[in-house]
């Protein structure tokens, strides 16, 4: 299956083997029947880079799976990168989708902006701020999709549909880089809004 890329030219298919990527192994797999980029489990932030893919501001959509596996499903797409340290991201957590425990719960989706807005740091200083749950919460272990629409100061994040944000903010200190990146996904889909 194709993952197309919509630009303001046009519908361009991204080709998966055009990565760089950084602290993991990537590998192209067939998931349920359909064509997508994982990456292998090790410690530290990893991101596979598109090649020639410049973004800033617009909406990215994308489907994702991870696991209902605890401290181990981590689901992420990068964005305004600039080198392999400095970029914009929303992860969503997985194993915190449908957890028993409420703050578990809060925590199922979250936007950072390394290095200086790690997940750590804006749960201390701005709790409940840059993190939130999902409602309905997707299935854990199954595919979900991802709506994210950045517009600098802005990011907000739909999930399946929804009509209101799963996370939106206009207080984040985003990073201004282009580069644009991804962590387990499948049907990626790009606009550009500028």
């Amino acid at each position: 299956m194709a993952l197309p890329v919509l630009v303001q030219q046009g519908p361009v298919e991204p080709d998966l083997t055009k990565t760089v990527v950084i602290n993991r192994t990537a590998s192209i797999v067939d998931e349920d029947g359909r064509k997508a980029l994982r990456l292998d489990e090790r410690p530290g932030d990893g991101v596979a880079w598109l090649e020639n893919l410049q973004f800033t501001n617009g909406v990215i959509e994308i489907e994702l799976k991870g696991r209902d596996v605890l401290q181990r499903s981590f689901l992420g797409v990068a964005f305004r990168g600039l080198g392999d340290k400095t970029y914009d991201a929303v992860y969503f957590r997985p194993f915190n989708f449908r957890a028993d425990d409420p703050e578990r719960r809060s925590h199922a989706v979250q936007y950072i902006s390394h290095p200086t807005y790690t997940w750590n740091k804006l749960r201390a200083e701005k709790p409940g701020l840059y993190e939130k749950p999902i409602t309905p919460p997707p299935d854990p272990n199954g595919w979900f999709r991802a709506r994210i629409v950045i517009e600098k100061p802005k990011v907000s994040v739909f999930v399946n549909g929804a009509v209101q944000p799963s996370l939106a903010d206009s207080r984040n200190e985003c990073v201004f880089a282009s580069e644009c990146g991804c962590d387990n996904w499948s049907n990626f889909r790009f606009g550009a809004l500028c």
